[in-house]
């Protein structure tokens, strides 16, 4: 089947940002099968036109970084300066379940959707009911099933490396959902299970991830115990590769970084947690030049409160410009390019999504030009990152199927989800509010 998408400022964000101020977009099935200026003769037949409204089209965004089961931890102790050891970890381990897993996952998928986001990288527990999330959803995903000694998914220590084992091959071969395993973070796992997550990840060639440089704490361990910084005490041990996500790296120092490049590590950038829990800025710009693959990631629900890129698309702007004392660092158009094909290169599908061009996957959104922030529109780039809002997209497609239109879910109504997942957090709200007092 195929749909024409016309009267639309196409954002291509291909290699030269080709765009097209009146222009259109042609999918065929789940592919781009044309892009360009209105008035191009169209020679194939048309199933079905839809008329943009002067909306701006771009490619779907991409979120690097997220953990989408943790919906329930949002807006809990958020000001609490030892959080992730008074409530994230005691309250996962006492209430995290299958069934909360998944219907979080479909929740905080349903939200990235409404935003605009086609792609994520996920990281936590429960992985196979994710993935059968992710999969009903219709969403683009790369799911990775977490290690650590005590996880609330398996009874032993780093069950997470037997779990991935099955979960792995189970889910090889989707055309949309890619299996991966993330050992937690350097701190929380020995150099015996890093390793091994290393080999299932290099045995099934799927992605690993992992939390790293991310905490005072690491920090001070690591040049403690092995006068290392954590990404050197990661590279030692032989965990980076081209197939390695990196998520914050907020202290990376310029070894770190040559150490990144030299084995072709990407980054996660996760500005809007990392700001919030007071912990720092990484040195992206530095990255940049030293050619590494960085995209942008929300980090999860309770972490980042929002699972949308305008809101780091916006932070990134900020805090860098004012990190650097230069209003012209990270221009508006470099800061799409990261949160579309820079998210891309990072998971490592750049040829498949990523930018409208053809041959690539329908992934892609439209961004209503016609609420009162969003006029007028001089620089659509300037647009998006400073003034559009996730409550601007106006209709997402993921591998040619629309998954919003008109602002609202087209698979599940938003309501549903929301009840399923209120039912399923009863006993959490109970012992949550144990740990508040």
């Amino acid at each position: 089947m195929r749909t024409l998408i016309q009267n639309v400022h196409v954002l291509t964000m291909d290699q030269t940002y080709t765009e097209y101020p009146n222009g259109f977009v042609l999918m065929n099935g789940n592919t781009i099968e044309a892009v360009g200026a209105s008035g191009t003769p169209i020679t194939v037949q048309v199933d079905k036109t839809i008329d943009g409204r002067g909306a701006i089209a771009m490619p779907g965004m991409v979120n690097t970084h997220t953990h989408i089961g943790m919906i329930p931890f949002r807006s809990l102790g958020d000001d609490t300066p030892d959080r992730l050891t008074r409530f994230l970890f005691p309250l996962e381990k006492a209430c995290m379940t299958r069934s909360l897993a998944y219907h979080s996952g479909k929740y905080a998928i349903a939200e990235m959707q409404l935003a605009g986001i086609t792609t994520f990288m996920d990281l936590y527990y429960f992985e196979s009911d994710l993935a059968r999330a992710a999969d009903e959803m219709g969403a683009r995903a790369i799911l990775s099933e977490t290690v650590l000694e005590d996880a609330c998914d398996s009874p032993v220590p780093f069950g997470g490396l037997e779990y991935a084992e099955r979960f792995i091959p189970e889910w090889l071969n989707h055309e949309r959902i890619t299996p991966a395993i993330a050992p937690h973070a350097p701190y929380t796992n020995t150099t015996e299970s890093l390793q091994q997550a290393r080999k299932i990840a290099d045995h099934y060639g799927v992605p690993l991830t992992i939390h790293v440089s991310e905490m005072d704490f690491e920090m001070k361990k690591y040049e403690k115990e092995y006068q290392q910084t954590p990404i050197a005490y990661l590279a030692a041990c032989g965990i980076l590769n081209s197939n390695t996500v990196a998520a914050h790296c907020i202290f990376a120092t310029p070894d770190d970084i040559a150490l990144l490049a030299q084995h072709d590590v990407a980054v996660a950038h996760c500005i809007g947690a990392n700001t919030k829990s007071a912990k720092g800025i990484a040195p992206i710009q530095a990255m940049q030049e030293a050619g590494l693959r960085i995209g942008l990631g929300t980090d999860g629900p309770s972490s980042g409160n929002t699972l949308d890129l305008f809101t780091q698309m916006r932070m990134v702007a900020n805090f860098h410009k004012t990190q650097l004392k230069d209003r012209s660092a990270f221009p508006a158009r470099e800061i799409v390019r990261l949160a579309t094909m820079g998210g891309a290169e990072a998971l490592g599908m750049a040829e498949t999504i990523g930018s409208l061009e053809p041959g690539k996957k329908a992934d892609l959104l439209l961004i209503e030009t016609e609420s009162v922030n969003m006029f007028p529109l001089f620089d659509p780039y300037a647009t998006i990152v400073y003034s559009a809002q996730a409550a601007n997209v106006q209709a997402v497609w993921i591998d040619g199927q629309p998954v919003v239109q008109e602002k609202s879910l087209v698979k599940i109504p938003l309501a549903t989800l929301r009840q399923n997942l209120s039912s399923e957090m009863t006993d959490f709200r109970a012992t949550a509010s144990t740990f508040s007092k």
